[in-house]
């Protein structure tokens, strides 16, 4: 199923996008990206039915909008909210997503998803909905971080198997998940380039009488506190020597132009389930 494009979108020749978690940070910053961008329309705001911001206009979550109605309400009714929309973008918690999901496949809407944090039998029915309607899902959304991405793989693979592994992230006092999605896509990363799985490589707790590092193994550290957007670091520890990749987020704005790109890139798919690498040309 894919979705049409209504009258207003046809004649507007905007892409309609909708925000998800509109209250949150990343969705507040979400919107405002859209509302700045030429080539976007907000067609929709999402947001928890707890929300005392259900029902106000999105410009009260807005620090660009001026003061002006945009025209879109914030919404817990899925259909509502998307209605008019082409493209989701969703920065929320796993269960909500899931249900933004099966909204769009209902109604033939693609998504951006930015989510993390998803079981293994999420990460299957995410799959499932990209047989019927276009995704892009990525724990990171940040240009930056999907060049990284690549980097630390080439680099893994240039280093050899002499080099310990080693991955570190930095992140605000309320992230839920640990590691970040994004520390978890780098160890993939690592894991490729060594051609092994990062089930089996990775080492995510030391504690105690650890005994001597093991060979081959890709561990992590993830730290916690304050503000900090997040700052990510692969570590090559060889003889005599060491490498780092670093990559440092000082606001969300990186994560939500990523988001729109993504956005662009998804909406001309009618079904898939692409990363930031296809956005990017990376493949």
């Amino acid at each position: 199923m894919t979705a049409a494009a209504s009258p207003s979108q046809a004649s507007d020749g905007r892409l309609a996008i909708a925000i998800a978690g509109a209250s949150g940070r990343m969705g507040r910053m979400l919107i405002d990206a859209v509302l700045g961008s030429a080539d976007c329309r907000l067609a929709g705001a999402l947001d928890v039915p707890t929300s005392p911001l259900v029902g106000q206009d999105a410009a009260a979550v807005s620090s660009v909008a001026g003061g002006r109605p945009t025209g879109v309400a914030i919404t817990a009714d899925l259909k509502r909210g998307l209605a008019g929309a082409q493209v989701l973008i969703d920065f929320t918690r796993p269960e909500g997503t899931m249900a933004h999901l099966a909204a769009c496949r209902e109604l033939g809407v693609r998504a951006v998803v930015g989510t993390t944090g998803f079981t293994p039998e999420q990460k299957a029915a995410i799959g499932a909905h990209a047989e019927h309607v276009a995704l892009v899902m990525a724990p990171n959304m940040s240009v930056g971080v999907n060049v990284m991405l690549r980097l630390v793989e080439q680099a893994a693979r240039l280093l050899g198997d002499s080099y310990d592994l080693e991955v570190t992230e930095i992140h605000h006092k309320h992230k839920i998940d640990a590691p970040s999605g994004t520390a978890l896509a780098l160890g993939e990363a690592l894991a490729r380039a060594r051609g092994v799985t990062l089930a089996d490589a990775g080492v995510f707790t030391r504690h105690g009488h650890t005994g001597e590092r093991r060979a081959g193994s890709i561990g992590f550290a993830t730290l916690r506190g304050g503000d900090i957007v997040g700052d990510h670091t692969v570590l090559y520890c060889g003889p005599g020597e060491r490498l780092e990749i670093t990559h440092r987020s000082a606001s969300r704005v990186n994560y939500a132009e990523g988001s729109l790109r993504a956005a662009r890139f998804v909406a001309g798919r009618a079904k898939g389930l692409f990363g930031m690498a296809d956005v990017l040309g990376l493949n």
